[in-house]
């Protein structure tokens, strides 16, 4: 077969996300403003809350969702070891402390059986990663730990489900990722979710410097010269008008994105079923997956070779991949800062060595799906 080019992932974007950026360009108002507002109400109504809140990107939500959930100096706040390094980096903002839980290997997620062991009079909040587009027990936590606040991180769970009821309704405030390698893409850009008015209505100033009014609406109001008081210390976390209405026209393709990821990866599990060192991500009864990566996990006890030689064989083919993700309580930042060691947190540790995202996009073909699949199954 001949050698392809197939990146990790790849944004689904054309001329309609390109046309919808005239409107704001032209019309010279191109800060949070008419479009933001259309792509926050189109997220709420599909993840079926209250209020969604558009922001700079995930982490920036994270940060805010905490600080509106009250967190603060001297709180402490439970995270997975598996995941990327901003879920944590948000509690450190907030001079809060990571109380690192390990995950459960066949779903990635945080082990919800791990967490009561980890609670102190100073735990203020968990943080449930939707890890790969997969959403967490968010049930489990809710009903046996109704004490905490819980923030998802469902940077890679837009459209996600957990028996029947979307991600970022799940919890206290879902925060979400836009970013390229998502599923639906602004470039950059984030938004979080909440059914809580008083929450909602913190994050809303908290992200616009603390104003109390958008300058959208003080620019439209009666007096646009009389500028907007300020009630607390805020941040300027906001998103323009151009990523918005870009959100706008690819948020109507999610449902058809992970659709189709979701037909790719049935084809990616039976192709690669009888791969007997590689195991396929599984999706427990009652979940609708997101699909934002494929992430497979490599037996090295019976494989031909280490991961690290099979990504440089696959790299070599044309085939791009990555580990899922990497244990924060292995980066040096933290693992110096609460000495912590690789082995603390075992599941973390084996999937941050044996995990392995192959490609998924919606602009995949078969053929590219077909010449991973034939990669692997060359592995000997």
């Amino acid at each position: 077969m001949e050698k392809r080019n197939i990146p990790i992932g790849l944004p689904s974007m054309g001329i309609e996300e390109w046309e919808a950026t005239k409107e704001p360009i032209l019309s010279g108002w191109i800060t949070q403003g008419p479009k933001v507002k259309q792509f926050e109400q189109m997220f709420a109504t599909r993840h079926e809350v209250k209020h969604a809140l558009a922001v700079s990107n995930c982490t920036t939500a994270l940060h805010l969702a905490l600080l509106a959930c009250g967190v603060g100096p001297g709180d402490e706040v439970i995270v997975p070891a598996f995941t990327w390094v901003s879920t944590a980096n948000a509690i450190m903002y907030c001079g809060a402390k990571p109380v690192f839980i390990d995950i459960d290997l066949a779903t990635y997620n945080l082990d919800v059986h791990q967490i009561e062991r980890l609670i102190t009079p100073k735990t203020k909040a968990i943080i449930p990663v939707h890890l790969f587009g997969l959403c967490a027990d968010v049930d489990f936590i809710r009903t046996n730990f109704p004490q905490l606040k819980i923030v998802e991180d469902g940077a890679c769970a837009a459209g996600s489900a957990l028996h029947g009821k979307p991600a970022g309704g799940l919890g206290d405030i879902g925060c979400f990722s836009f970013h390229p390698r998502k599923s639906v893409t602004t470039g950059e850009g984030g938004m979080m979710t909440t059914n809580n008015d008083a929450m909602a209505d913190r994050m809303d100033k908290l992200r616009n410097h603390g104003a109390s009014i958008s300058e959208e609406q003080r620019h439209h109001g009666p007096k646009p010269y009389i500028l907007a008081a300020f009630e607390m210390i805020g941040y300027n976390y906001r998103m323009t008008d151009i990523q918005g209405a870009v959100g706008v026209v690819q948020l109507a393709k999610l449902d058809q994105f992970i659709d189709e990821r979701d037909t790719w990866a049935n084809y990616y599990a039976e192709g690669l079923k009888n791969i007997p060192w590689l195991r396929t991500p599984e999706v427990p009864e009652g979940y609708k997956h997101g699909w934002q990566s494929y992430v497979t996990q490599i037996d090295e006890t019976i494989s031909p070779m280490k991961r690290n030689d099979i990504m440089e064989i696959l790299q070599q083919k044309g085939i791009s991949t990555r580990p899922g993700t990497h244990a924060v309580h292995m980066l040096d930042v933290y693992a110096k800062l609460f000495k912590i060691k690789p082995q603390d947190f075992p599941n973390a540790f084996k999937a941050d060595q044996f995990s392995m995202s192959i490609p998924m996009h919606n602009r995949m073909t078969k053929e590219d799906f077909d010449y991973v699949i034939e990669a692997l199954q060359g592995i000997k």
